[in-house]
C-alpha cells in the first residue's frame, strides 16, 4: 500500500459495532479507563507496550485494547513477543499480525495468518536472547516500513529516533519473565521501540513486579513522549470473587499446536477429540520434500551429517524462506516431518500451509518445538508414519 493511500485510509474513523467482552471475562473499571485513555487520547496511532509479571492479565488486556482500537481504526497491528504463550500463531514463533475484526469472546484466542513471522524454535527467549531481540527488531522495523507514514529521524538516540506518525496503531504483548535476563530483554525492547504508551500491570506481590515509571531509561533521563500507565491485575471480579488462576502453560501450547494442524482439514470436518485429530493426521497424504531442494538448519545444536535424517524424523520444523534481500529467513508456517526415506533423500511433511506458498520454501528450521504428546499417544491411533498416498515434491 502506498504511503499516501495508507495515510488516507487510516485517517478515517472506522466505527464498528461495539462488542462487549465475554461474560466470563471481567474488565475492571481501572482497565477500561486505561484503554479509553489510549484509544481516545491525543496520539492518533498509539504504539502500546503491555508488560508485567506472569498471570497478571497482559493478554486479556491486550485483546480488550485491540477491540476498542478496532472501533476507531480499520486495522490494528499486533506484535507478539511471547514465544511460550503466543496469541495468533503456534508456540515458538515471533510475529506481527494485522487484525481487522473485533473478537467478541476474549476467552477464545484464535489463529491468524501473520503479516510477518520468524521461527524462534523454543518456548523461552533464554535459549538465545540475541536472536530473540534480532527477530523483534526486524518485526518492528517491518511495521515501521509498511504501516507508518512518517520517516525515521536522523537522531542517533534509538529511543528518540522515530517519528510517531504511524498509519496503524500497534499493540505489543510481552512475556511474563520480568527478572534477570528477562528484565534486560524488556529494557532493550522498550529502548528500541520507544512506544507512546507503556502499560505496566502490577500484582499484589510487589517483589514480582516491574519497577515503576520509565524504568528502562538511564537514571536522570526522561521521555516526555511516553505515557506510563500502572494498573492493577484483575484479582477479583465484580462480585469480589478471586480471579487468580494458574494457567497450565504446557496444555495451552499443546492445544494451540493441535488447533494449528487441524487447519490441514476443511473447516466443516468434525473432529471433536484428540484421537480423531491424531487418526486424521496419520491418514493425511504428506508432501514429499526433496532434501536436495532445501537447506536444513538446526538452531540450537549440531548434528552429524550421517544423523540428519534421524534427527528430523517425527519432529516439528519451521518452513522458512531465505532470500538475499532479507537478513533473516521469514517463516511461513510449521510442518511435521512424519517420515523419512533416506535412500531417496525425501522427507514426508504434513502442514496446513498452501502448496503455492510451499513452493517458495527453501529452508527447514529445527528447534525444540515438539509434537504434542497427546497426538502420539492417542488410544487406537494408527502408526504416525508414511502412508501410501504421497503428493508430488514441493
Amino acid at each position: 500500500m502506498a504511503a499516501a493511500a495508507a495515510a488516507a485510509a487510516a485517517s478515517e474513523t472506522y466505527n464498528q459495532p461495539t462488542e462487549s467482552p465475554s461474560p466470563k471475562i471481567y474488565i475492571p473499571e481501572e482497565w477500561s479507563n486505561a484503554v479509553d485513555a489510549i484509544a481516545s487520547g491525543s496520539v492518533a496511532f498509539p504504539v502500546v507496550f503491555v508488560c508485567g509479571p506472569k498471570n497478571c492479565g497482559k493478554t486479556t488486556f491486550s485483546r480488550h485494547l485491540l477491540n476498542l482500537l478496532l472501533q476507531r481504526h480499520k486495522k490494528v497491528a499486533y506484535l507478539d513477543t511471547d514465544v511460550g504463550q503466543t496469541e495468533f500463531t503456534p508456540p515458538g514463533l515471533l510475529s506481527l499480525t494485522v487484525i481487522d475484526k473485533i473478537t467478541p469472546d476474549l476467552t477464545l484466542p484464535c489463529l491468524k495468518t501473520p503479516e510477518r513471522c520468524y521461527f524462534f524454535g523454543d518456548i523461552s527467549s533464554k535459549r538465545d536472547p540475541s536472536a530473540y531481540l534480532s527477530y523483534i527488531s526486524a518485526l518492528y522495523d517491518h511495521y515501521l516500513k509498511e504501516y507508518r507514514t512518517g520517516n525515521r529521524t536522523e537522531s542517533g538516540n534509538r529511543s528518540k529516533g522515530f517519528s510517531r506518525d504511524c498509519s496503524l496503531p500497534l499493540v505489543i504483548n510481552t512475556p511474563g519473565w520480568v527478572k534477570g535476563i528477562g528484565y534486560e530483554l524488556l529494557v532493550d525492547m522498550l529502548n528500541y521501540i520507544s512506544p507512546t504508551h507503556v502499560v505496566n500491570i502490577r500484582i499484589s506481590v510487589e517483589s514480582k513486579n516491574l519497577p515503576s515509571g520509565t524504568f528502562w531509561l538511564n537514571e536522570g533521563n526522561y521521555d516526555d513522549d511516553v505515557s506510563v500507565m500502572e494498573i492493577n491485575a484483575a484479582l477479583q471480579d465484580h462480585l469480589k470473587r478471586s480471579m487468580l488462576v494458574q494457567k497450565d502453560s504446557g496444555l495451552l501450547r499443546d492445544m494451540r499446536m493441535m488447533a494449528y494442524f487441524k487447519q490441514c482439514f476443511p473447516s466443516d470436518r468434525n473432529m471433536s477429540t484428540i484421537k480423531e485429530l491424531a487418526i486424521a493426521l496419520c491418514a493425511l497424504p504428506p508432501y514429499g520434500v526433496d532434501v536436495s531442494s532445501v537447506k536444513i538448519k538446526h538452531l540450537y545444536h549440531k548434528v552429524p551429517v550421517n544423523e540428519i535424517y534421524r534427527s528430523l524424523n517425527a519432529t516439528i520444523v519451521g518452513l522458512a524462506v531465505s532470500s538475499a534481500s532479507e537478513k533473516l529467513p521469514t517463516c511461513v508456517g510449521l510442518g511435521i516431518v512424519r517420515a523419512v526415506d533416506a535412500s531417496k533423500g525425501v522427507l514426508y511433511v504434513i502442514t496446513p500451509v498452501p502448496v503455492q506458498i510451499l513452493e517458495d520454501v527453501n529452508l527447514l528450521l529445527q528447534g525444540f518445538i515438539q509434537i504434542p504428546t497427546s497426538l502420539l499417544q492417542a488410544p487406537g491411533c494408527v502408526s504416525p508414519y508414511m502412508c501410501a498416498n504421497v503428493l508430488p515434491y514441493i
